[in-house]
């Protein structure tokens, strides 16, 4: 939220009407909802603190996401972790909400956009590869995660970073008497796997050269 809060204001400080969307309850009767993590967002945006300048309602509003959100004043849009939810998809209001854009920016931060089973338990397949396209169609431009050991979530071994148009980054987290510090271990031009994660921290396995095979070679892995 402060990530938002601070965005918004950066651009709302260079004169451009931002409009901060989150999305709003989706599907019907008993079905309808909004995903967990965005419950109380909007309640949450609009206690917030927007600066001494009356940014909000003047540079600032807050909208849902939707063709219907979109005015011709608005500058720009920042949608707050647009997400599919169990038997709902957001996609097709966020193609309505960029296609009445235009060429004005939309910024998403967090979506999870990934495919989600119907209630019945059954995967979407209908229209999967059109969604699952206007999807990657975003081009991303932050991504900062932490690196754990796999399965847990302490402590910290390092961060992968990537602010374009610079490349991935791969840190890893040292601890010093006044704190921590994070020494660059490697760079990659698109998002590293896990193995390219691996081997920055411990090094690439190297092949043994004439190992033995077959049989001998099966004893001499366990002994």
């Amino acid at each position: 939220m402060e990530l938002v809060r601070d965005l918004s204001l950066t651009f709302a400080d260079d004169g451009k009407r931002v409009k901060v969307c989150v999305q709003g309850s989706m599907g019907q009767g008993a079905f309808a909802g909004i995903p967990l993590q965005l419950a109380g967002t909007r309640k949450i945006l609009e206690f917030m603190d927007w600066g001494d300048y009356g940014a909000m309602g003047a540079f600032i509003n807050i909208g849902a996401v939707g063709a219907s959100e979109v005015d011709k004043e608005d500058d720009m849009f920042v949608l707050i972790a647009p997400q599919n939810a169990v038997g709902n998809c957001i996609i097709d209001d966020m193609r309505a909400m960029t296609d009445a854009a235009g060429d004005r920016p939309v910024i998403l931060v967090n979506p999870r956009l990934k495919d989600m089973p119907a209630s019945s338990g059954v995967m979407q397949t209908m229209g999967r590869d059109v969604r699952l396209q206007y999807a990657a169609s975003f081009e991303t431009c932050y991504s900062f995660r932490l690196l754990f050991y796999a399965g847990t979530f302490y402590p910290i071994m390092g961060a992968l970073r990537m602010a374009y148009p610079n490349k991935y980054e791969i840190f890893r987290r040292v601890d010093e008497p006044n704190g921590e510090k994070y020494d660059l271990l490697a760079e990659f031009t698109g998002n590293p796997t896990a193995d390219d994660i691996t081997n920055a921290f411990v090094g690439p396995k190297k092949k043994k050269e004439n190992a033995p095979s077959g049989f001998w070679g099966f004893l001499s892995g366990i002994l």
